[in-house]
């Protein structure tokens, strides 16, 4: 070849290496914002850019608009920044119940329920069930209610009412009856039927695993059925910033429903699945299978869900010494240590992860000793992140062995302060001390991932991040907070709604907006760094994006068309998505940015 043609040749290679290098390629530039970026090394930030799913710079809003110049651009105008919310603990398929069953959650009384229960009889069908969710089995523990009122308003219906945390629920005669549930039925293991002291009548109030006797008797919903539940549920959490849950007590049901949305671009968020590990089948199933870990990060299953004991509220925590409201009760367990123990030993050796609930410190105590024997059983096991939900009430020398056997407690910040008027009545002044303790559990080196255990809970994080760093609820009582030595300062509570991705073994994928990272990220619509305490509570979430692409936008009030391309992927956009129009009254190729949020094109 001619030696001036190959020197042309490397010439133009050369200059077209230098013109990539000065006008890298990216979707999505959002410049003019307050990034908080919760990455250690660069906490804030004015601007960064979007390829693919991925985050790929971070930087000021200046060297963001010379690096690149002709990259689809948004201007928040000084918005802030948050990186996508995290919620460590939830139940998708119960929040999308509870949006279309009968909504109980704040009615002060049984006769309230009552009503609500005679009003939806006026449009029920015949012998239909009458399902609802929501009163609260903590505040009505000290007097359940019996089912005659129940049973008046509604004699052929059956009716079954869940409480708030689904650990007690409360059925009319005829539901009992379609149970076979009478005077002479025996206590199921690990649960109770409540009974009248004189007649030893069931009062229609189950605890725990007596709630069987009735949901077996209930109608499963059906695929499409739990498909439109998550559905419906995913669509509230990221209009409450929430890019990502971790789902407890998943059912086979559950898992082909996640399969199906996602095949049908109808899942919003991520989702971290924990196995129902009180189902042998599928326990059996998945240990035989395996974990099933997504390179696109939408769907993982590679956890199991267990249960030590029931609720404080409710009484069925299991404690170590009586309860100091009730002292011929110490609670109950509803899962023993060798149980849990080889379920761990099995999940440590197939690469699931083990995540058990335990409310009570004699139930905490139990599971820590089953996990430090299958640990040391198991020397082999890499980086097995086992996990305790809640560990609500612990004695003060087992806090120190989460950190010493790298056990994760996965905490509420909602439920001590929506425990906390009845809470001491429980546990009495010394033991409470040891409650909803997450000050002391974090100075001891844990990992603290926090949520919020919707629905049972609201599902609005900010109201958990409220609550961690004051201890008080919205009305700012009580003054100061309740044993404010717990409270958590804003950037550990900030960290444990997004970093402790580390709690489901993501932390190099999410958690905070920094480079090689997944662009899932919240634009909210005050400074949360700036705020007084009191008005986190007033935050609202005016955008949401996961993976790059905006999946919610209060300005339209509703989710935003799904586009194939972007969605949990590492393709780019192509074609005509690549110039974005706005249009404020209609969709063509668009995406719609709101308040203090404005799109600029560049020809390309």
């Amino acid at each position: 070849m001619n030696p001036g043609l190959i020197f042309f040749v490397i010439l133009a290679a050369l200059i077209g290496f230098d013109s990539a290098l000065a006008k890298p390629s990216a979707d999505l530039l959002i410049f003019n914002a307050h990034i908080v970026t919760m990455d250690a090394k660069h906490m804030t930030a004015r601007a960064t850019v979007i390829r693919g799913n991925h985050v790929v710079w971070v930087g000021d809003t200046a060297e963001a608009q010379k690096r690149f110049p002709e990259t689809r651009a948004i201007d928040l105008h000084g918005a802030t920044v948050l990186p996508g919310i995290i919620d460590a603990h939830t139940h998708l398929i119960e929040l999308g119940k509870s949006l279309v069953r009968l909504n109980l959650k704040d009615i002060a009384t049984a006769q309230e329920a009552v009503e609500r229960v005679k009003q939806r009889i006026s449009s029920a069908a015949p012998n239909e069930w009458i399902l609802g969710w929501g009163w609260d089995e903590g505040k009505w523990a000290s007097h359940y209610p019996d089912n005659q009122a129940l049973s008046d308003v509604s004699p052929n219906n059956p009716v079954y009412l869940v409480g708030l945390h689904t650990f007690a629920a409360w059925a009319n005669k005829r539901a009992l009856q379609l149970a076979g549930i009478t005077k002479d039925t025996k206590d199921p293991p690990n649960g109770r039927i409540l009974r009248n002291e004189e007649t030893g009548e069931p009062t229609g109030v189950l605890l725990n695993h007596a709630q069987d006797l009735v949901e077996t008797q209930i109608p499963p919903m059906t695929l499409e059925q739990t498909k439109q539940a998550l559905e419906v549920a995913a669509q509230e959490c990221v209009r409450y910033g929430l890019t990502s849950v971790h789902e407890a007590k998943v059912s086979p049901i559950m898992v082909d429903a996640f399969h199906e949305l996602i095949r049908e671009n109808r899942l919003p968020l991520r989702v971290y699945a924990m196995l129902d590990g009180a189902d042998p089948a599928l326990v059996s199933q998945w240990l035989q299978h395996g974990p099933e870990i997504d390179p696109n990060h939408q769907l993982t299953i590679r956890a199991f869900k267990l249960f030590a004991d029931g609720a404080l509220g409710s009484r069925g925590a299991a404690l170590l010494e009586p309860y100091s409201d009730s002292p011929q009760s110490k609670g109950t367990f509803t899962t023993s240590e060798p149980e849990v123990y080889n379920l761990t030993r099995k999940s440590l050796q197939r690469g699931f992860q083990v995540c058990t609930h335990a409310i009570g410190d004699a139930a905490n105590r139990m599971v820590l000793d089953a996990y430090a024997h299958a640990l040391s059983d198991v020397p082999q096991a890499h980086d097995p992140r086992l996990r305790m939900e809640h560990a609500q009430v612990l004695s003060p020398e087992d806090i120190l062995r989460f950190a010493k056997l790298g056990i994760i407690p996965s905490m509420q910040p909602v439920h001590a302060t929506s425990d906390m008027g009845w809470a001491e009545q429980r546990l009495g002044p010394q033991r409470v001390k040891g409650a909803y303790a997450w000050r002391s559990l974090l100075q001891t080196g844990v990992h603290l991932p926090l949520s919020s255990d919707f629905p049972g809970e609201t599902s609005n994080p900010f109201y958990g991040i409220y609550a961690a760093i004051t201890r008080q609820d919205p009305q700012g009582n009580p003054s100061g907070g309740w044993y404010p030595e717990q409270r958590l300062t804003l950037e550990e509570a900030l960290r444990g709604y997004t970093v402790e991705a580390y709690a489901e073994f993501e932390e190099q994928a999410k958690g905070s907006i920094e480079p090689g990272k997944l662009a899932d990220f919240i634009v909210i619509s005050q400074d949360i760094t700036s705020l007084p305490a009191k008005e986190i509570l007033a935050i609202r979430v005016l955008k949401t994006f996961v993976g790059g692409n905006l999946v919610y936008d209060a300005d339209a009030n509703k989710l935003q068309p799904q586009i194939p391309s972007r969605c949990f992927n590492s393709r780019p956009l192509s074609g005509p998505l690549r110039c974005m129009r706005v249009n404020r009254k209609a969709w063509t190729h668009t995406l719609r940015f709101s308040y203090r949020g404005t799109i600029q094109t560049k020809s390309h």
